[in-house]
């Protein structure tokens, strides 16, 4: 069975958020991540798996190890589609300060 991950359930995660933290700047072992975890290594490749399914991180391999990366393709495919929300956020906390300002004067 193919399973098909939604990338925002993915995120949800507190843990896959570090992680994709963790990998922003450098690529990084499946061992060097599940070190700055309190939680099992196989727990911590779980996490590695769905955000890899998600296309979220790229996974290279060199000799024996897997590195995993940020797929910034994926990563401004998503901000993309959230950009129309944080306008319209901001759009609304604008004019809620507006209001707010009127309201003290």
């Amino acid at each position: 069975m193919n399973l098909r991950r939604d990338v925002f359930q993915a995120i949800a995660d507190p843990t896959r958020r570090a992680i994709l933290l963790l990998v922003t700047s450098q690529a990084m072992s499946a061992g060097a991540i599940a070190s700055n975890f309190d939680t099992a290594r196989p727990t911590v490749s779980k996490h590695l798996q769905i955000l890899t399914e998600c296309e979220l991180l790229k996974q290279e391999q060199a000799g024996r190890e897997y590195f995993y990366h940020l797929n910034l393709e994926k990563m401004k495919e998503i901000a993309e589609f959230l950009e129309p929300f944080r306008k319209l956020w901001e759009s609304r906390f604008d004019k809620l300060e507006q209001i707010m300002k009127n309201y003290k004067a």
